[in-house]
């Protein structure tokens, strides 16, 4: 954790805050913390400063807390994400958040198993856990969007096009295409597929949408790889 996160309930004041959650237990078992001492803090949704600690005990720490630097700049980017499996959904919501990635939408795909839509992992509080994780990482206080789309289809005909409008479209999927574009300052619109990748079908109706295919070469990525390299790669 390289950044405290604060919530609206957390304040008692305007520059007073108590904690006494995984917050005052990391403060007391990682940075080991005592009063007096300063730590990196930052308000969701809004601006990072410090905090002094001014009481500390077994259940609750109390900090006085200002703010003066703004969060770091987000991607210009639209991340399309066929859904993954559970497990790896949580550490590729920690992965957007910490690269900065503003909006993300889960959609489905052929190869997306119908019983990943019912993971508890989908649930709102539990996305927003995943996501918060990523922030203090990073340091940055804004949370992502996710959007939810479980029917492909549908998605791509009627809403994807205006989503990529203005935006330049790609879809990362491995065969006989260009080479991902580098170092890009343009907003993008990203699609990256599940495991074993989009089936063709599903390529076209994305290029069709405005997206064209790109590749990373001839080695096939776990998705949480394929997320970090192309985003990496492109930005």
């Amino acid at each position: 954790m390289n950044l405290l996160l604060l919530e609206d309930a957390d304040f008692i004041a305007a520059d007073r805050v108590v904690l006494r959650d995984r917050r005052l237990v990391h403060m007391q078992e990682v940075h080991r913390a005592v009063v007096g001492d300063n730590l990196r803090v930052g308000r969701i949704g809004g601006l990072m400063g410090n905090a002094q600690l001014l009481r500390l005990e077994a259940g609750e720490a109390e900090l006085h807390v200002s703010f003066d630097q703004a969060p770091p700049s987000k991607l210009p980017l639209t991340l399309l994400l066929a859904l993954p499996r559970p497990k790896m959904l949580r550490r590729v919501l920690q992965t957007v958040a910490a690269m900065g990635v503003p909006k993300v939408v889960l959609i489905n795909s052929y190869r997306v198993e119908k019983s990943f839509w019912q993971t508890p992992f989908l649930e709102p509080e539990a996305i927003r856990e995943q996501l918060i994780l990523g922030l203090e990482q990073a340091r940055d206080t804004v949370l992502p969007e996710i959007i939810i789309e479980k029917r492909f289809k549908p998605f791509v005909e009627d809403r994807l096009p205006a989503m990529v409008a203005g935006t330049l479209g790609l879809v990362g999927h491995p065969g006989d295409y260009p080479p991902c574009p580098r170092g890009l300052d343009e907003p993008v619109t990203l699609a990256i597929g599940p495991e074993g990748g989009w089936i063709p079908y599903e390529v076209e109706m994305l290029a069709k949408a405005g997206l064209q295919p790109v590749q990373l070469g001839a080695r096939i990525l776990r998705v949480e790889t394929a997320v970090t390299a192309l985003l990496a790669r492109l930005f």
